[in-house]
Parts: structure tokens; C-alpha cells; sequence
């Protein structure tokens, strides 16, 4: 049975070929449902053709394009809560597993509402994990094993993001839970992958960062190599780990085939956007491995004070400098030749007299004047935005960036919402992040554990 949807009568009205079809409404674990559901030989539905109401949260899903998905998701800290986001985001029933009284890493960290430490508080737990409902279970209980059990069943996509050696110990190998769901797609996010020599090495942002090559390159030549101050590794990760989690998803779901993803965040960092995919090939074709200085691209690229902050601009170059250059009103010192050469973009005394010619315009000038000038004369250039100045900027109010959300400690604090826009199945804001346990009573009441059952398992530590 998925979701709910599969009752015996629709059950009774599958034929030999294994595809069921039932039309009038059905209600079951909260769902109503009503149109056409085509259902594999394993009983679980193959197109997402179906109007639903899914009581969970009070909004209804009819146009979102993951409304027939389920989810059951044991990740933790970045990279594996922000896979199942991005697939909660758009509709999926994502159930969250944590541990008893402490929850997910990313609860203890900030910030926090009013620099209060409180362990529902937290805005990085908090974008992470809307959309999402939450349970609580100790897997080093059998009996919760069991429960995981009981929950794949009914589950299309599990993800989890232990070391490798973690799932097959708790008994939770791909190939021990695909006995009990033939088509699950299971998708591991790890350092290193789930085979290979540093499978089970430990590693965080700035490992990876290193490892991966790039910050060979990064910072300045005659000093130590640096790495980026943000976790943008692990936040990538996630995004290929949610690419590669549907495809293997559609391939379940239209050829009854399940398949276990390993995803590696440093090799997803490999092929990335950060210059390592570029400086990889420049090697592997060449044997060139680069320098830090080599990547400044010209010291009309950077970013400059003004009046009231600064402003960042790429104008190097024979297109861009010369349409700087005008825009500042052709001053005598910038007009030398040299400046739209590669060479002449390294002369230190060039760039000496660069910088004192921009600092004489800018700071006569405030980062909007500046911005206008830019875009009137096509360049790249923007301001320096304050964390203030983004939330109030009217561009990213307009195209409803930000969402109001209503939670049960916080009260309502405004917040990112959708990450990109679909015309015909958009994000909606459904929940709030859970809090610790919150649908503990929800959830395991869908496998039977009511009443006693479920105080008796609050009682021996499992939920």
C-alpha cells in the first residue's frame, strides 16, 4: 500500500498486467484522494495523475509535483536535511527521524532566535526542515529498527547520510531493506563515498575544500591557501544528491526498478562550479595546476568603497574596461593601452594608478548611483548588500523570495522560500520546521502504535 491510496478495493480491481485503476475518492492515513491511479505489480502507484487533499499541515496539494512521493529521511546536519528540502519543498511527504531528546547537530547550532540557545530555535535547523514532519526514534533499539522497517514499506525514497559502514550495522543495508520494498530508492550521502579507501574517513567543509584541489589556488600568492567561510560544499552536495535522488526515483517509479545512490560530497565537489572542474581538465590536458594569482582576473574585477559602502564590479578586459572607463568620465590616467591587456591587468603601478583613479569617482558616489551608471553603460557591476538591504530589497520581495512562517516557539519570523519557481506545480509553504518528536503520535498511529503501544515505546527509550 502507498500512501494510503491502495485500499482492497483498488487492491481487488488490479488485473493480471499489475496495473490497477480506481476513480471514485478514497480516504485513508489522512489522505483523500480522487482520479485515476495506476498502480505497478507491486501495488504502488506509476503516475501521478491523482487530485489530493493531504490533511497533514491544512493545505491542500493539488498541484504540487511531489504530492504522490513519500520520503523517509535519516540525515543529519547539511548536506543530507538540505536533499530532502529540496523534494519536501515541492510536495513530498518527508518524515524526519532524530534521536530521542537531542534531535538533529543542526538544532545546536545558530543562529538562534534572540540569541537564545533553545534547541527549536535554531534558523539553520529551521530552513533545513520545513515542510517536513518529524519523529524521534533511537536506532540502536531493535524495536525501533523495526519501526524503520514498518516505515519503508510505505516509502519511496529513503535517505540517510551516516558513514558507510553505519546502515549495514543497524541491519538497514540497501540490500536488507529491499526485501521489504522491492522498489525503494535509497540514497547515502557521505565524505567519500560508500567504497574506497577514505570511505570512512571523517571529514567537514574545510576537508573537503582542501582536498578537492581548489584551495591550492585560493587566497593570496604569498600567504597560506584559504577556504571559503561558508558551507557551500555540503549545501551542493545536497542539491546533486536531490537530482540524483529523482532520477533514480523515476526510474522506479515508471520501470519498477529500485536502486541504491551513493552519493560523494567531495566528488560532487570535483565537477563543480568553485573552478575545480576547470582547473581539473587545465590539468589533465595541459599539466598546468595554476596559481593563486592567476585567478584575480584583472584588478578591475573586485570589489570598491563608496560613499555609503561598497560596490562590486567585473570590468576587466578589452569589452568591459574601456565602458568603465567612460562611464567615469574618460579620465587621462585609465586611457593607456596597456589596462585591456592580460599583462598590463598584472602591472603593479597600473594597478596603482587604477585604484587612486576609482577611489576619486567612487566616493563621490553611493552604491545605487553607481549600480544606475553601471547598467546605463552595460557592466557588471552590483552593491554590497547588507543582510538588511537583501531582505528589503524590493527585486526579491516582488518575486515572493521570502515567506512569512508561523512556528509554535519562534512565533512568526520571516524566512527563504522556494528555491525556484514552477508555473503549474509551485512550492508551497505547508509546515514549519518539527519540533523534536512533533509527529511522533501521527506517524507511528499510521502503523498501528496508538495508546499503550506508543506509550510503552516513549517508556523503553525507542521514540
Amino acid at each position: 500500500m502507498h500512501h494510503g491510496l491502495l485500499c482492497s478495493e483498488a487492491a481487488s480491481r488490479r488485473g493480471d498486467d499489475g496495473v490497477g485503476l480506481k476513480t471514485e475518492p478514497t480516504s485513508a492515513h489522512g489522505w483523500t484522494c480522487a482520479g485515476y491511479v495506476l498502480f505497478d505489480p507491486y501495488g504502488r502507484r506509476t503516475t501521478s495523475s491523482i487530485y489530493c487533499s493531504h490533511r497533514h499541515g491544512g493545505a491542500s496539494l493539488i498541484d504540487m509535483a511531489l504530492a504522490d512521493v513519500r520520503v523517509l529521511d535519516l540525515t543529519h546536519h547539511l548536506a543530507g536535511p538540505f536533499c530532502t528540502k529540496l523534494l519536501a519543498d515541492y510536495g513530498a511527504d518527508v518524515i524526519k527521524i532524530e534521536r530521542p531528546n537531542i534531535g538533529d547537530p543542526t538544532r545546536g547550532s545558530g543562529p538562534f532566535l534572540d540569541d537564545d540557545p533553545h534547541q527549536e530555535k535554531s534558523g539553520t535547523f529551521f530552513h533545513l526542515n520545513m515542510n517536513k514532519r518529524g519523529v524521534t526514534l533511537d536506532l540502536k533499539s531493535s524495536a525501533a529498527r523495526e519501526i524503520v522497517k514498518e516505515l519503508v514499506r510505505d516509502v519511496d525514497i529513503l535517505a540517510e547520510s551516516f558513514r558507510p559502514h553505519v546502515m549495514p550495522d543497524l541491519g538497514l543495508s540497501y540490500e536488507e531493506l529491499r526485501k521489504v520494498n522491492p522498489t525503494l530508492v535509497m540514497t547515502s550521502i557521505s565524505s567519500f563515498g560508500q567504497s574506497g579507501p577514505y570511505a570512512e574517513y571523517k571529514a567537514n567543509e574545510l576537508v573537503a575544500y582542501g582536498m578537492g584541489g581548489a584551495m591550492h589556488n585560493t587566497g593570496l600568492a604569498d600567504r597560506e591557501p584559504l577556504g571559503y567561510g561558508v558551507p557551500t560544499a555540503v549545501h551542493q552536495a545536497g542539491a546533486i544528491a536531490a537530482a540524483g535522488t529523482m532520477g533514480a526515483f523515476f526510474g522506479a517509479r515508471y520501470k519498477g526498478i529500485g536502486q541504491h545512490v551513493d552519493v560523494s560530497i567531495i566528488e560532487c565537489l570535483l565537477g563543480s562550479v568553485d573552478r575545480r572542474i576547470r582547473e581539473l581538465l587545465s590539468y589533465q590536458y595541459s599539466g598546468e595546476m595554476g596559481d593563486r594569482e592567476s585567478l584575480s582576473g584583472g584588478f578591475a574585477n573586485g570589489y570598491f568603497p563608496c560613499r555609503d559602502g561598497f560596490f562590486v564590479m567585473a570590468a576587466s578586459g578589452p569589452i568591459m574596461f574601456p565602458r568603465l572607463v567612460e562611464m567615469m568620465g574618460s579620465p587621462p590616467e585609465l586611457t593607456d593601452p596597456r589596462f585591456i591587456t592580460p599583462q598590463g591587468m598584472r602591472d603593479p603601478e597600473l594597478r596603482d594608478a587604477f585604484e587612486t583613479a576609482v577611489l576619486v569617482w567612487s566616493m563621490d558616489r553611493t552604491k545605487s548611483e553607481i549600480v544606475a551608471l553601471a547598467e546605463e553603460n552595460g557592466l557588471i557591476c552590483a552593491a554590497v548588500n547588507t543582510m538588511a538591504e537583501v531582505s528589503a530589497d524590493r527585486h526579491f520581495n516582488e518575486r515572493g523570495v521570502f515567506v512569512d512562517v508561523d512556528h509554535p516557539v519562534m512565533g512568526t519570523v520571516r524566512s527563504i522560500g522556494r528555491p525556484f519557481v514552477m508555473g503549474k506545480t509551485p512550492w508551497r509553504l505547508r509546515r514549519p520546521a518539527p519540533l523534536l518528536g512533533q509527529h511522533n503520535e501521527e506517524v507511528f498511529g499510521e502503523l498501528g502504535y496508538t495508546g499503550d503501544r506508543l506509550t510503552n515505546l516513549e517508556k523503553a527509550g525507542v521514540i
